[in-house]
């Protein structure tokens, strides 16, 4: 060490630790003032012990941060996190909210077998599609103005929504519903995942996600009490208070940041791609309406197939896709996403098929179906927390392949013994069953595909995430009624066959997944480096 340099004054000075020292006359250099610092010679150094000598395992010289709790968060934490919650629930409401309203809305708009799947498969598939270049939008426009738009968007289209006297017109406020969705749901979520920090941001994301488990469930009870009551108008029209209180407290709850300078929107990337999957599901359903070899069905699953190709062109070559393609080449990302879109698109599809089964062959009320859906989304939160127990003590792979196969189990009781007996004696034990193998399969699929994730890329990856997850769900919806046509369509006397065999499908299809995570799925979980997580 040069002696002549002060305490940390040289870019050569070792980073030891230093006691006080003056200088003894007669040694080189200027004497030091009292309170300087010189290094410690190595040999009079203290030990200092390895984490495994500590108790607490942690090294001395990394003092632990101190605990945080959300009020240490930023100023008026409480009433942010109300906010965003509270907008995120409602985007995750209407995926459910018009399932138990479907037969009203049928009979009220005159919509076919072939038209009825599209109130839903219109949100869903804009959602899921936008999703990325949402999450674009609101780097590049700053996230509460993004925030904002999606708002007033959802919150128009949800009025127009309740407006309508055909099927036109409620079939576009759904897209615009679903525009509205991708702007505000993905700018929440980045809001939340900045503004929190340490263990606050910890529970602000157990909100979040307990906003995502119990939305599927309330708004099918939500749905069938407005049904029931005013009418399935006012399962749009519910949103619009919300939505109009939550765009005047954004201004004064929601803070303002820089926006990321730089952001290129991917449009043709949004369009080409929430196309392709939008004709392909078309086709489905025309396939279980009109038979597999109708020109309908092939003209719309041909043009999806086109319009897929030209996506992955468009993709390759602009120079920031709406998904970088390397992440496809990360080995468990792809194969996550594959199981997210299945476990969502059996679960969704139950769903469909339980409230119609419940509905059109039973003759239940809307109301009284959707309680049943209660006792699943606890059965769905029970199997989520088990699994995430399980998914770091033995890893993914054998923990995703017990979830598929109990999920697999229930469906196929469902199949067997569901639409024949009683619903809480036959229908019940396997919709439970199932309910709890998804949920712990979405806990699987999440934790794999996210897990040692760098952060540059984790927002990506959880827009891709949360794509699978809608368009996972609008695709289960579309194979479901395109198989139980016979059972959906309108007749003296519902023949209960069509569901069936859409259960068994179901379940068939869930095991098949099940032992493809022999491959899907890896065995352990890579340490994550941060980054915001799906929670939807």
């Amino acid at each position: 060490m040069n002696r002549t340099q002060g305490a940390g004054s040289g870019p050569d000075t070792p980073d030891v630790p230093r006691v006080p020292r003056q200088r003894q006359p007669g040694e080189y250099g200027p004497p030091r003032a009292p309170g300087q610092y010189e290094p410690v010679p190595e040999t009079q150094r203290p030990h200092a012990p390895e984490p495994e000598d500590r108790p607490d395992g942690q090294r001395p010289d990394i003092p632990e941060p101190p605990a945080t709790d959300l009020a240490d968060g930023p100023a008026g934490s409480g009433t942010l996190l109300v906010v965003l919650c509270l907008a995120q629930f409602m985007a995750v409401l209407d995926v459910s909210v018009v399932n138990v309203a479907l037969p009203s809305i049928g009979s009220s708009l005159r919509l076919g077998g072939d038209a009825l799947p599209w109130v839903i498969t219109a949100y869903t598939v804009t959602f899921g599609g936008l999703l990325v270049l949402g999450g674009r939008v609101a780097d590049g426009l700053s996230r509460r103005r993004a925030f904002q738009a999606g708002l007033a968007v959802f919150t128009l289209a949800s009025l127009t929504a309740g407006l309508s006297t055909d099927a036109a017109a409620l079939l576009g406020s759904r897209v615009g519903q679903g525009v509205g969705a991708a702007l505000l749901s993905p700018a929440a979520l980045s809001l939340l995942t900045t503004e929190f920090t340490g263990k606050a941001l910890g529970r602000a994301l157990g909100v979040w996600s307990a906003i995502g488990a119990a939305g599927a469930a309330v708004g099918v009870v939500v749905g069938g009490a407005l049904t029931s009551g005013p009418g399935w108008h006012w399962a749009f029209y519910v949103n619009v208070p919300v939505g109009a209180v939550l765009f005047a407290a954004a201004p004064a709850v929601v803070p303002s940041r820089p926006r990321t300078r730089g952001t290129r929107l991917d449009l043709l990337g949004a369009l080409t791609g929430t196309g392709s999957v939008a004709l392909l599901i078309h086709g489905l359903v025309r396939a279980g309406d009109q038979g597999w070899g109708s020109a309908g069905a092939l003209a719309a699953i041909g043009a999806g197939v086109l319009l897929a190709a030209g996506f992955v062109v468009a993709e390759r070559t602009v120079r920031d896709p709406l998904v970088p393609p390397h992440l496809f080449r990360r080995p468990p990302l792809p194969g996550a996403v594959v199981v997210m879109a299945g476990a969502t698109a059996a679960l969704l599809g139950t769903y469909f098929l339980a409230s119609f089964h419940l509905q059109h062959d039973l003759g239940w009320s809307p109301l009284h179906a959707g309680l049943v859906f209660l006792p699943v989304a606890f059965a769905t939160a029970v199997g989520a927390h088990l699994a995430s127990r399980q998914v770091s003590r033995r890893g993914p792979r054998p923990t995703g392949l017990a979830a598929l196969l109990a999920a697999a189990a229930g469906l196929g009781l469902m199949a067997w013994r569901g639409v024949h007996g009683g619903v809480w004696t036959t229908l019940m034990p396997g919709f439970l069953v199932a309910a709890a193998g998804i949920g712990a399969a979405f806990v699987t699929a999440t934790t794999s595909g996210l897990s040692g994730m760098d952060e540059a890329h984790a927002g990506v990856a959880s827009g891709l995430f949360s794509t699978g997850h809608e368009v996972g769900g609008s695709l289960g919806i579309a194979l479901v009624s395109s198989i139980a046509a016979t059972g959906i369509a309108a007749g003296p006397v519902p023949s209960p066959d069509g569901f069936r065999h859409a259960f068994a499908a179901l379940a068939a299809g869930v095991a098949v997944l099940a032992f493809a995570t022999a491959r899907l799925l890896p065995r352990r979980v890579a340490e994550r480096t941060g980054g915001p997580v799906p929670l939807h």
